[in-house]
């Protein structure tokens, strides 16, 4: 069986409150979903929404054409007469995705209308569509509380709507509302009734069960199902796109034409466009969802792979870590250890066992590349050599100035000067440095992550915590930790050019 994937989360994810996309990042999200990721179909905006949205719009739509994924785009327009299809035949897309009212009570509560009055209104629009070259599927809005309290009306509408013409008919949980036992039930009244008519099923996550009723919704029948990436949509979002995917493959046996590998690619592109951060413990996505913390399971794993399960993380483009902590053992140490070609005497790796275990104690996070800095300090030894160190520097901020940063460092025991303007205090001191390195004909690794953790409690004394995630010939992370949150960072910097300049020699 073969179920199509429709993402929405350039339509309906950017619903999400707070989040709007820019044209070029709409472009770009739909370039990866189509080419990369390689979804079914895509929905883009919403007709008639702004000025800003029919350019997005646009710009997708001239791409697509250009590169043979046109029919793939789609729009949602309304029962409006000509206005939504004349805006989305302007934008140059091809399918409109029709909104009508698949209950009752949205029926009479909005459109004031009768049953058979709405039905001609979706005829003409839908002739209307047809006539100016576009293909339509039908959405039946609010459509799980049409099943729950005004079936006769679904039913009603249903019967009329397959003498139409259009490709699906698209059936919402609108209200988040279903649980698995009513997805499977309803969708497969509607399948049994309309068993040639392509069902699409839309949920929204508002009890976290969204992925559950997907699953049930394609077990009844329905032959496609609407994602966002991350999950993203009005109220608790939609289903997510990583998770659809994986359980449908893993507990349900169905063929997908998905890109697995891509899938925390887009999540990372999309979590950078929406300024909505992954949760750590998303399935899938989620930073440590693939990270074994007890020392139990590592010592599993490097056994016989006893913990591990069929979401094996390369299969989403990832690698399985092993946290650092207080519930950390010698197997995971072991393992971080062998990641950066060290190894260790019993005696010394029990030393570093005992002081990870204290630090965690002490809610410090401990990352891989902490390793040779916590050897160095147990040995007194130079494991990691201390080749560039900051002699001093100066931070200034002033009311309607760009902030300044004066630095000095010490390079393999070379010092080096160098002042810079910027869009904060550690934006100028990264410039400043870049500064020094251009001169050295060095490169700085790209920071693709800088996440500042500041104790509850409103103490202006905390001590701040600044993991800054870098990128060069590998992704690796460094930590400073000050009551300052720019000198945190400072602190984290230091530690990423000592690793980099420990790595060359």
């Amino acid at each position: 069986m073969k179920v199509e994937i429709m993402d929405t989360t350039l339509r309906d994810g950017e619903q999400t409150s707070g989040v709007s996309f820019t044209a070029s990042e709409k472009l770009s999200a739909a370039k990866i979903l189509l080419e990369e990721i390689k979804v079914d179909r895509i929905e883009v905006a919403s007709a008639k929404v702004s000025e800003g949205e029919f350019k997005s719009v646009k710009r997708i739509t001239e791409w697509a054409t250009a590169h043979g994924y046109i029919d793939k785009v789609e729009v949602l327009g309304f029962i409006d007469g000509t206005e939504s299809i004349d805006w989305i035949v302007n934008s140059g897309a091809k399918v409109v995705n029709m909104l009508c009212k698949g209950s009752l009570k949205h029926l009479k509560g909005q459109l004031k209308k009768t049953p058979d009055e709405h039905i001609a209104d979706i005829s003409n629009v839908l002739k209307y569509a047809h006539k100016n070259g576009l293909k339509a599927n039908i959405y039946m809005e609010d459509w799980s509380n049409g099943m729950r309290n005004s079936r006769d009306y679904v039913f009603y509408l249903l019967d009329a709507l397959v003498k139409e013409d259009f490709m699906r008919i698209m059936i919402p949980d609108t209200l988040g509302i279903m649980n698995p036992e009513e997805s499977f039930e309803f969708t497969k009244m509607m399948v049994d009734r309309a068993p040639h008519i392509h069902f699409d099923y839309h949920a929204h996550n508002d009890y976290d069960l969204a992925t559950a009723n997907v699953l049930a919704a394609v077990r009844a029948g329905a032959k496609g199902v609407h994602t966002t990436v991350n999950g993203l949509g009005e109220r608790a979002g939609n289903a997510p796109l990583s998770s659809v995917i994986a359980v449908l493959h893993d507990h349900a046996n169905i063929k997908l034409n998905i890109n697995e590998e891509k899938i925390n690619l887009v999540s990372r592109m999309i979590e950078s466009f929406s300024g909505i951060r992954i949760p750590s413990n998303k399935p899938i996505v989620g930073e440590h969802v693939f990270t074994q913390t007890c020392g139990v399971h590592a010592d599993g794993d490097s056994k016989e792979k006893l913990y591990f399960n069929e979401l094996l993380p390369e299969r989403f483009g990832r690698v399985r870590k092993y946290a650092l902590g207080k519930t950390a053992g010698k197997s995971n140490i072991l393992q971080n250890l062998k990641e950066l070609g060290i190894e260790l005497d019993p005696e010394t790796m029990k030393q570093v066992t005992k002081r990870v275990i204290e630090l965690g104690d002490r809610k410090e996070n401990v990352t891989t590349d902490d390793l040779p800095f916590i050897i160095s300090d147990i040995l007194n030894s130079e494991l990691i050599e201390q080749k560039i160190k900051v002699k001093n520097f100066s931070l200034s901020l002033t009311e309607g100035l760009k902030p300044v940063a004066s630095i000095s460092i010490e390079i393999n025991k070379k010092v080096y000067q160098e002042t810079a303007t910027g869009d904060g205090q550690y934006d100028a001191f990264m410039k400043a440095l870049q500064m020094i390195f251009k001169s050295l004909k060095k490169k700085l690794p790209k920071l693709t992550d800088y996440v500042v953790t500041i104790p509850p409690g409103g103490k202006t004394d905390a001590l701040v915590e600044t993991v800054i995630t870098w990128e060069n010939s590998r992704e690796f992370k460094t930590r400073g930790l000050d009551s300052d949150q720019t000198i945190a960072a400072i602190k984290a910097t230091v530690k990423m050019l000592n690793i980099i300049e420990n790595e060359k020699a």
